[in-house]
């Protein structure tokens, strides 16, 4: 439960405070918020699929499993919706969007609702006007690495 809470927007803040970033290190923060409207909770746009064991007799030594079906975009929905509800944050149904942000990190809020899980299942996405997962993580990355060398640049004039 410790872990849980050293996770939050307080604790990490403090973290930092005390534990400084080097500011030669470029950090890009990139959070996304779910849609929690009743046809996002109803959607069942995204599967995931998990194999829970089964205690199969003790006659037999065999584990068998059995697959379970999840909706997992309704199932972020529903957990965005309740995030919102009863802390008054809006999430990407598993991280807030506030505890998504490091301290001093350039920030990347995208309009776009998009849940937690969409960064693996973008590309089951169809509309072709829609960057996917791919397109924003090279976005991202082209954008860290622009923020490293312009960073190195100030710091080396400021060193002359």
């Amino acid at each position: 439960m410790q872990a849980l809470e050293d996770l939050t927007y307080e604790k990490r803040r403090e973290f930092l405070t005390e534990h400084q970033l080097p500011r030669e290190l470029p950090v890009v923060s990139f959070h996304t918020e779910a849609g929690i409207s009743a046809t996002g909770l109803a959607t069942l746009s995204h599967v995931a699929h998990a194999e829970l064991p089964v205690v199969a007799p003790l006659s037999t030594s065999q584990i068998t499993k059995l697959p379970v079906v999840i909706p997992l975009g309704a199932a972020m929905a529903a957990c965005a919706q309740l995030l919102q509800i009863r802390y008054g944050e809006k999430s990407d149904g598993l991280v807030t969007r506030r505890d998504a942000e490091v301290p001093g990190s350039i920030v990347v809020r995208p309009k776009r609702k998009l849940d937690h899980a969409w960064m693996v299942y973008s590309s089951l996405n169809d509309d072709p006007s829609e960057p996917d997962a791919s397109q924003v993580c090279e976005a991202l990355l082209t954008l860290l690495v622009e923020v490293g060398q312009k960073r190195r640049h100030e710091l080396a004039m400021k060193d002359e």
